[in-house]
C-alpha cells in the first residue's frame, strides 16, 4: 500500500538532505517552484507553435499545445485542491504532523499537468507515429539488428510521455538533473510507469503506453522508489503502480480535450451549433440555469457558459470518484481512468464520437498529418544517415554540411548507436511545427 507522506516527496535530483514540508518557505513552496521552472523552460515555450489537434486557423482561434497545457494545469490545480482537502480530512496527520496543506496537492497536479505534453512532437498526434514509423518501416528499420529489443521498441513506438520525462530530468552540460523538479511532481507526471517492453501486457490504464526510454531507466527507478510506488513483475520485467495523483493529471487532460476540442470544432463550423449545444446541455442538465442560458444571445457566450459548467461538473465528478476509490488507488488495484467511472461516461463518449468524426478526421487535420509524416521522416532520415556515415568514417560532403548545420542540436559523436538515435529523435520531437517545416524546406532546397 502506498502512503501519502512518501508520495508527496519534496526531494529533487542530487539532494543529500531530506526536505521536510513543515520547513518549507510558504511564500516559495517547492511544488510551486516546479510550476515556475516548467513555465520558464524553452521546451514549454515551444508548445505555442505545436498543433494540439486542429492546425492553426487563419479565421478563428484554436488551441495549441501551449494553451491546452495551461488549461489542463488550471483544471488539474482545482482537481488537486478538491481532492487534497478530502485527503487531509481523512488523514489528518499529514497536516498536523507533517505540515501538508490541500494547496500542495493542487500545486503538484498543476505542475505535472502543465508539463504533460512537453515531450510531444510537432504536427499533433501523427508526430509520434511519424517518428515511430520511420524506424519501423522506413530507412530507420536498418538499425534494428544493432539494437536490443527494448531499444528498438523505444524508437518504433516513440512516446511523447517518455520523451517528456527525458526533457524534464536529463542532465546536460552545466545543467544537472534537467529542471530538477520535486519527485512528487515527477511521480504525478509518470502516467505510464513502465518501459516499452512488454507492450500493453495487461488492460490496466497504466500499461496503455510507456513512460521512459532505456537511458532514463535508472533515474525513473529512483523516483519510483523514493515516492513509494509499488513494484511488481510482468514477463520478468519490473513495472510500477501509478502515482495516485497521475490519475488526476490524466483526468484534467481528459476533461480539457473532451470539452475544448469540441468547442474548437463548433467555433470553426466543423460541428453545427444547435447539434453541439444539445450534447453539452445533456452533460450539465443538473446544474444549468435555464433562464440565464436563454438570455445569452451569441454562440460564443452560450458555448462559454456551457463549457465552464461542463468542466466544473467533470472536476467535481472526477474528485468524487478519486475519493471513493482512494484505497484501491493506493493499493495499485485501480486500473481505469477516473473518467471511465464517471456517471457522465455516456455523455462524454457521445461528445468524443462526434469530435472524432467531425474534427479529428476533418480534411484540414488529415492534410496536416500527411504533411507531418513527410516532413519528420525526411528530417530523421537526413540526420540519422549523416550521423551514421560520420561514425563509419564515410561521411559525404552533404553529410558534413548537415552536421555542420545541425550537429550541435543532437549527440552525433556518441559511440552508442541507441544514444545517437534517441538524441536525434528527441531533437526532431522538440521542433515546433513552423521550425520543422522550415528545416524541411531548406533540406529540400525549397528555401535558402
Amino acid at each position: 500500500m502506498m502512503n501519502w507522506e512518501q508520495l508527496l516527496s519534496l526531494k529533487r535530483q542530487g539532494d543529500t538532505n531530506k526536505r521536510l514540508r513543515k520547513e518549507q518557505d510558504e511564500t516559495r513552496l517547492g511544488f510551486e517552484v516546479d510550476y515556475d521552472r516548467i513555465i520558464f523552460s524553452s521546451a514549454f515555450r515551444s508548445l505555442q507553435d505545436k498543433t494540439q489537434v486542429i492546425p492553426l486557423s487563419k479565421t478563428s482561434f484554436v488551441h495549441t499545445r501551449l494553451t491546452h497545457s495551461l488549461e489542463v494545469s488550471v483544471v488539474g490545480r482545482s482537481l488537486g485542491r478538491v481532492v487534497g482537502k478530502k485527503i487531509l480530512e481523512k488523514h489528518p496527520h499529514l497536516s498536523t504532523i507533517h505540515g501538508y496543506q490541500f494547496n500542495d496537492f493542487g500545486a503538484i497536479v498543476a505542475a505535472a499537468s502543465l508539463s504533460h505534453d512537453i515531450g510531444n512532437p510537432p504536427f499533433g498526434h501523427s508526430g509520434e507515429k511519424a517518428i515511430g514509423e520511420y524506424f519501423a518501416t522506413g530507412n530507420g528499420k536498418n538499425y534494428k539488428t544493432f539494437l536490443t529489443p527494448k531499444q528498438y521498441q523505444d524508437l518504433i513506438d516513440f512516446e511523447g510521455n517518455a520523451n517528456g520525462f527525458k526533457i524534464l530530468t536529463e542532465s546536460k552540460k552545466g545543467i544537472e538533473g534537467g529542471l530538477r523538479l520535486s519527485y512528487a511532481t515527477l511521480g504525478a507526471f509518470m502516467k505510464y510507469p513502465k518501459q516499452s517492453l512488454p507492450k500493453k501486457p495487461t488492460p490496466h490504464i497504466a500499461h496503455k503506453k510507456f513512460g521512459y526510454f532505456q537511458n532514463e531507466s535508472e533515474f525513473f527507478k529512483d523516483v519510483a522508489e523514493e515516492v513509494g510506488l509499488i513494484a511488481y513483475k510482468i514477463d520478468k520485467e519490473t513495472t510500477y503502480s501509478r502515482h495516485p495523483l497521475a490519475f488526476l493529471v490524466e483526468a484534467a487532460d481528459d476533461i480539457c480535450y473532451t470539452i475544448i476540442d469540441f468547442e474548437d470544432g463548433i467555433n470553426l463550423g466543423l460541428i453545427q451549433e444547435e447539434y453541439a449545444l444539445e450534447y453539452l446541455i445533456k452533460l450539465v442538465k443538473d446544474t444549468i440555469n435555464t433562464s440565464k442560458y436563454n438570455s445569452l444571445t451569441t454562440t460564443a457566450d452560450r458555448l462559454s457558459y456551457l463549457r465552464a459548467l461542463a468542466i466544473n461538473t467533470l472536476i467535481q465528478e472526477a474528485a468524487r470518484t478519486f475519493i471513493q476509490y482512494e484505497e484501491e488507488i493506493l493499493s495499485g488495484a485501480f486500473n481505469v481512468a477516473l473518467i471511465d467511472k464517471s456517471k457522465y461516461q455516456a455523455q462524454i463518449n457521445d461528445i468524443i464520437k462526434i469530435s472524432v468524426n467531425k474534427i479529428y478526421q476533418s480534411p484540414e487535420v488529415v492534410e496536416k498529418e500527411i504533411a507531418g509524416y513527410e516532413i519528420l521522416a525526411t528530417l530523421l532520415d537526413r540526420y540519422c544517415t549523416a550521423t551514421s556515415n560520420y561514425n563509419e568514417d564515410k561521411a559525404s560532403n552533404y553529410d558534413k554540411l548537415i552536421l555542420k548545420a545541425e550537429g550541435s542540436n543532437f549527440d552525433y559523436k556518441n559511440d552508442d548507436l541507441y544514444a545517437r538515435l534517441i538524441s536525434i529523435s528527441n531533437y526532431v520531437a522538440s521542433l515546433t511545427d513552423g521550425n520543422a517545416l522550415l528545416k524541411f524546406q531548406k533540406i529540400r532546397g525549397l528555401q535558402v
